[in-house]
């Protein structure tokens, strides 16, 4: 019972994260200066590169690479990263408040990875519901309509659309200087790529021993 339990509420988190590529796009493209010049967008000019490792691309997916394929490229890593920053911060707070949340009546405890299976039933159709609506946005800001598309060209991106330039900055901190712009891609990069491998440890670690990531800090 344990096992189809725990396969179950794998099921669910893996369907969830595959869902939750638009966990950052909640909102539709504002008007406005997009990002850097589409024109130019090439391996030798994107943000992300930091010393000393430089533009890190040692099997050369980035040289093999047309300019489409590169913007894909750049839009599923830039989304992955931005899913996986808010996957980390869901772990950690979880985790931190299982047992004492308003939600649920407090019922939901264990290690993360255990937390979907315990959601009561109806609520995992909502949080989907909204996952969908969230890449539906997403996917009308960046793609072109694929009723437009040539059958070897499914999922272009617009020609006018930076990836991951989805529009949503409610606090107004997308700087207007284009060097200032690439700044802070490069630091949400950075911070995304951490991210990944960090989220990746913690569904290893959880999936390995079953228990809870701060459970092991504390121990």
């Amino acid at each position: 019972h344990k096992t189809t339990l725990y396969n179950t509420n794998m099921m669910k988190l893996a369907v969830i994260s595959a869902l939750a590529g638009s966990a950052a796009a909640f909102a539709p493209a504002q008007t406005g200066a997009r990002s850097t010049s589409l024109n130019s967008f090439s391996a030798d000019d994107l943000p992300g590169a930091l010393a000393p490792m430089g533009f890190f691309d040692p099997l050369g997916f980035a040289e093999k690479a047309d300019e489409a394929t590169l913007k894909r490229y750049r839009e599923a890593e830039v989304t992955h990263g931005r899913v996986a920053m808010l996957a980390v911060i869901g772990f950690l707070v979880g985790e931190a408040v299982e047992g004492s949340s308003f939600l649920f009546d407090a019922s939901i405890s264990g290690p993360a990875i255990s937390h979907p299976g315990q959601v009561p039933g109806g609520w995992d159709a909502l949080i989907i519901a909204g996952i969908g609506f969230a890449e539906l946005q997403r996917a009308k800001t960046g793609w072109v309509d694929p009723a437009d598309v040539k059958f070897d060209q499914a999922g272009a991106l617009n020609s006018d659309y930076y990836p991951g330039d989805i529009g949503f900055d409610p606090l107004g901190l997308k700087p207007e200087d284009s060097e200032e712009l690439d700044v802070m891609i490069t630091k949400e990069l950075q911070n995304g790529r951490l991210a990944m491998l960090a989220a990746a440890g913690f569904l290893a670690q959880e999936a390995v021993d079953g228990k809870g990531i701060l459970e092991h800090f504390s121990s």
